[in-house]
């Protein structure tokens, strides 16, 4: 069986030939199809179980992808985070010397959760200001105001 890593230059690749084809916004429009159509188990697991979700979610597909994390979860005050030392995916771009990294990869992964997350009523903050290196943090907060988050992930 295939890895899931091993789809990474692929990705990679795809997000620029779909830039070079159609624009930046065409690959927006492509990640957040990616989010409506594929994500749809972050969705129910958040729908289901509140912030638990996200650590539900995130344990077994950080494990899968075999990312160097840390998690914290307080249920209490409705906040997820991730501290990612090491994303495999970014990662195996910076150290592929044959492969330039699309310039808005990590961005992604922005696009994709939020457009579940913001809907479910949950606040969530990427920073990947260190954009040059395998590693981000994620912080998601129950806000209380479910089906008022913006669908649009354009901006």
């Amino acid at each position: 069986m295939i890895s899931c890593t091993e789809f990474i230059p692929a990705y990679n690749e795809l997000f620029r030939f779909i830039e070079q084809k159609q624009g930046k916004e065409a690959v927006v429009d492509f990640w957040n199809h990616l989010s409506d159509v594929f994500l749809t188990n972050l969705r129910d697991m958040v729908a289901a179980h509140g912030i638990r979700g996200c650590w539900m979610y995130w344990s077994k597909t950080l494990t899968e992808e075999a990312a160097a994390f840390t998690m914290e979860l307080d249920e209490e005050k409705g906040e997820f985070s991730i501290s990612m030392k090491y994303c495999p995916s970014k990662g195996r771009l910076l150290e592929n010397k044959d492969i330039e990294p699309y310039k808005d990869y990590c961005r992604h992964c922005d696009v994709l959760y939020r457009r579940v997350l913001e809907p479910l009523g949950f606040s969530y903050e990427l920073n990947i200001s260190q954009n040059n290196t395998p590693d981000c943090t994620l912080k998601v907060k129950k806000t209380g105001s479910a089906g008022k988050g913006n669908k649009d992930s354009r901006t």
